[in-house]
């Protein structure tokens, strides 16, 4: 029977709930167990589809189509746990559920409450997350211990605790241990309310985990233990890492995580635990050869979640070139006519990674331009495959007003135009086109040979495409059509032959990436850009 585990989080949000969750994933994987891995988020919105990355960082697309959480891509990135609808739950879409019940009378004309109707609901949640049978299902808690909106969340997990098995359960807490520099002290006590509140709930954390940028002293470990009734050995210590969020799970496997989760659950431990190839990864991590630098142009660049995906993407293709990776951020804004050589020049890559809205649009085909013009290694996705497309139009193909109607509804020459099926789409949540499709790639062409086979299947999210319309005229001046959808006779890829490596794909590439196994796209790109660092130096 599958087993779980809770996590939840304590004094502040963004403490990296999301990161340690998958880490366990990986852990329990490691030692030979299957896992399944989940996100309940306490906000009202159904899914993030609707919210700005300002407000929620980027919107991760699973492979059937679900909108979600950003960090079900750590969960993909550490573990090979399926990610679903199933893996990712609001309280906006568990309200949704038990209203709509309501409504057909499933209720029975009973009053319908938070306990037990809405927990009941979760519970169920829980239940469809962990349907594929898993040996150890993996449930984090969004949110902070203390807040209104996660209240029915931890009530929902604590009733669940009394359903199952005394060891086919456990809480994991992860809290943080604040650092007094006037002082020179870590304090303890948010922890301890925080596991108070906890406490006060009915829920009893086994496992205490102390986020913390100093090292935690015996004593300290001891006070914890004691004040927040947690066994010694199940008090770890989760510090800061020096090169890379890679060596988290390295490191909580050598403070004794796994054997605390181990034991609780009754599992066996792998005789033969092997972490060398991990290690070797982690190798390449601290010791590169070199460094490239990538410019990536683009609308929410503020923000670092905005993009994670991109940026996680890129350093696995460096790291696999044995190469660390530098961040150049450029606010596709602050890119005007002839403004784009201050911001870009001597980078090694540009990318223009996808968005919405005319704001920044102009400032991401002037980064296009420079990109093209000086032969600089060049990566567009989504928006930037767009914007690449009415580059060109303008600049080789002669067509001086080519625009995108997303902005320009009325524009004559509309080289990006509303996709077929979303003109008599009205509602914007959960509407456009999401999730798995197919694309048939062009022999000869770069993408070709960076994937190998014929036929791939990539993530989309958009609702604008290529105007076929245009198609003849863009290839007549060199662009080539190298991936289509052939269903929908949709391009789902430009490229330009004369150039040193410059690819605009429809799809998110970026939610298809590993730390050892890095998408073919990001890995031929940096490498052309490391290429082309090299022969500019």
């Amino acid at each position: 029977m599958t087993k779980f585990i809770f996590v939840t989080g304590g004094v502040v949000s963004s403490l990296g709930k999301g990161l340690t969750s998958a880490a366990i994933g990986w852990l329990l994987e490691r030692h030979g167990y299957s896992v399944s891995m989940q996100k309940l988020d306490p906000y009202i919105n159904v899914d993030p589809g609707t919210m700005s990355p300002f407000q929620h960082g980027e919107v991760y697309v699973t492979d059937d189509g679900t909108e979600a959480d950003l960090d079900l891509g750590h969960y993909e990135r550490f573990t090979h746990a399926k990610i679903d609808k199933h893996s990712n739950f609001t309280t906006g879409k568990i309200y949704r559920s038990v209203i709509q019940k309501e409504r057909r009378g499933d209720y029975l004309g009973r009053t319908v409450q938070v306990i037990p109707h809405i927990t009941d609901e979760i519970k169920s949640a829980i239940r469809k997350g962990a349907s594929s049978g898993p040996d150890v299902a993996i449930t984090e808690i969004g949110g902070t211990v203390g807040d209104i909106e996660s209240l029915p969340f931890l009530e929902a997990i604590r009733q669940f605790s009394l359903e199952v098995g005394v060891h086919d359960c456990m809480f994991v807490h992860l809290t943080l241990l604040p650092y007094l520099g006037a002082s020179g002290e870590l304090k303890t006590k948010p922890t301890q309310q925080s596991v108070g509140k906890l406490r006060e709930i009915g829920i009893q954390p086994h496992v205490l985990i102390c986020r913390t940028e100093q090292p935690m002293s015996e004593d300290m470990f001891e006070k914890i233990s004691l004040f927040c009734n947690v066994r010694r050995e199940a008090v770890i210590e989760e510090r800061d890492v020096e090169f890379s969020i890679y060596e988290v799970p390295v490191d909580l496997t050598k403070s004794g995580l796994d054997r605390q989760i181990l034991t609780q659950l009754e599992l066996q431990p792998s005789e033969n635990l092997s972490l060398d190839d991990w290690y070797a990864f982690l190798d390449k991590v601290r010791d590169p050869v070199g460094t490239v630098e990538i410019a990536v142009a683009g609308k929410y660049i503020e923000l670092h979640d905005a993009y994670k995906s991109i940026y996680e993407s890129l350093s696995h293709a460096a790291i696999s070139h044995t190469h660390s990776i530098k961040f150049r951020k450029v606010s596709a804004e602050q890119i005007h006519d002839s403004s784009a050589e201050e911001h870009l020049q001597g980078v090694d890559g540009i990318l223009v990674p996808g968005g919405f809205g005319e704001r920044g649009f102009e400032g991401k085909i002037g980064a296009i331009r420079y990109a093209r013009e000086n032969d600089i290694p060049f990566l567009g996705i989504c928006y930037g495959m767009q914007a690449a497309a009415v580059e060109y139009a303008r600049n080789v193909a002669g067509i001086d007003e080519a625009t995108t109607s997303e902005y320009a509804p009325d524009a004559e020459h509309q080289v990006i135009n509303l996709m077929e099926e979303q003109k008599t789409v009205h509602e914007l949540g959960g509407t456009m086109r999401l999730g798995a499709f197919d694309c048939k790639l062009t022999a000869g062409s770069k993408s070709h040979a960076a994937y190998g086979v014929d036929v791939v299947s990539e993530r989309h999210r958009h609702r604008f495409e290529l105007n076929n319309a245009y198609r003849s005229r863009l290839e007549e001046a060199g662009m080539v059509m190298a991936g289509v959808n052939e269903r929908l006779d949709l391009v789902e890829i430009v490229e330009l032959p004369d150039h040193s490596w410059f690819v605009g794909v429809q799809y998110h590439p970026e939610f298809k990436t590993r730390p050892m196994e890095p998408h073919p796209l990001f890995r031929d790109f940096v490498g052309a850009a490391i290429e082309h660092g090299s022969a500019q130096r």
